[in-house]
């Protein structure tokens, strides 16, 4: 704790992380019990489990969560961990069953987690107290969030500041059409400072700069000149002006951390496309589609990026100190069909090219800070967000100390 302590004093303000944050394994350690095993993590989409006894897994490291929808319709989220010897109970990544049974002595659960038998189990043990472990978990307009803490901070204020935006994409409404892991070779904070700054995608994302202003500074005249063409055509296609904790300057002790904003296309896109053409139907209570892209937070490691018709979700995960791993789900509107609606090597096309070119930004990025010679750089004007990150988990270390 000593060595962590110097290490955080020694930090020097808005700049990148000394060497040792990114290759230490004793403080990767301490990371995964403070922020991973405390943050609200994106697990997936209700949609994904519409009937009884569906369910799906969310792995992270040694911890296997079943995500399962119950008789009474709720959605939970029980530990995969048999209460007997510890066998994982759900053994497929996702599937439909009556009831969970332990593949290894047949200790059966119901779908709400009570062990329900368990042969030769003395009758003085009572089965009430052999319930698999709950996870926290809570749905917000669709989107299901998981907690391993057991007393996890509140989503109280992020469901009352995201809920109208959220419903104006008519979250609650969707369905994920395509899924892609994409793995790191470097450690997870470099995953999320990558995916917090714009200030490398006009030299690194051809792709996506040539369609989205983020890749100007906010004040410049390119930017604002897009800004104000998307403005005003907000209102006309059925969508509201919101700017919520855009600069993370509400922090409120013991609330998930969470923001939303949006930016414009550059003129002849309407949506996150290749050729600037619409992917899919509208979504939400959107009515025509408008040259622009919400961004949600929702906390430390989940993002949503929102356009006219379509969503997409990115989770970051650790899978050690030095390799980590990115979820990417592309989610459209309920009722679209494949092929009828919407091409999914079209839909997905951006953020498949544009996440496979991180996966070699990141890794290289990892190579350079093992260097010997790696020391700690400035970070630009443009990376705001980036700072705030830093400092966010600069404090939640020094929480432990």
């Amino acid at each position: 704790m000593e060595k962590l302590e110097q290490l955080i004093n020694n930090q020097t303000k808005d700049w990148s992380l000394d060497q040792e944050f990114y290759k230490d394994k004793e403080i990767f350690d301490l990371e995964i019990e403070k922020i991973y095993m405390n943050s609200w993590l994106l697990a997936g989409h209700e949609s994904q489990i519409p009937n009884t006894g569906d369910y799906f897994l969310f792995n992270l490291l040694s911890e296997s969560v079943i995500i399962i929808r119950g008789k009474d319709g709720v959605i939970r989220a029980l530990m995969n961990v048999c209460r007997h010897r510890g066998s994982h109970v759900c053994l497929e990544s996702q599937g439909n069953v009556k009831r969970l049974t332990c593949p290894y002595h047949a200790w059966t659960y119901n779908l709400e987690g009570a062990l329900v038998a368990a042969q030769n189990l003395s009758n003085k043990i009572d089965k009430n107290n052999l319930s698999l472990h709950n996870c926290s978990i809570d749905v917000i307009e669709g989107l299901i969030l998981i907690n391993f803490a057991d007393n996890p901070s509140s989503l109280a204020m992020m469901k009352q500041e995201l809920s109208e935006p959220m419903q104006m994409f008519g979250m609650k409404d969707l369905k994920i059409a395509a899924h892609r892991n994409y793995s790191i070779e470097a450690n997870w904070k470099l995953t999320v400072e990558n995916y917090n700054e714009c200030y490398h995608c006009a030299p690194a994302h051809p792709e996506y700069a040539k369609s989205h202003s983020l890749k100007y500074d906010e004040s410049s005249n390119e930017y604002q000149s897009a800004q104000n063409i998307m403005m005003e055509t907000l209102a006309a296609c059925g969508m509201k002006d919101y700017e919520i904790n855009a600069d993370y300057d509400v922090q409120v002790e013991s609330q998930e951390q969470y923001a939303y904003g949006r930016y414009a296309l550059f003129g002849g896109y309407i949506t996150g496309s290749e050729d600037g053409k619409a992917l899919a139907p509208l979504i939400g209570e959107i009515i025509e589609y408008n040259p622009g892209a919400s961004d949600f937070s929702l906390g430390p490691v989940s993002f949503l990026l929102s356009y006219s018709d379509h969503v997409v979700a990115y989770v970051f995960t650790p899978v050690s100190h030095e390799t980590s791993q990115c979820d990417v789900y592309w989610m459209v509107d309920k009722d679209a069909k494949e092929d009828r609606d919407y091409d999914l090597e079209r839909l997905i096309w951006l953020w498949d090219v544009t996440t496979k070119a991180d996966e070699r930004i990141i890794a290289n990025n990892q190579k350079g800070v093992n260097s010997r010679k790696y020391t700690s750089g400035p970070f630009s004007e443009k990376e705001s967000t980036e700072k705030r990150f830093i400092s966010w988990y600069l404090d939640q270390l020094r929480e432990t100390l």
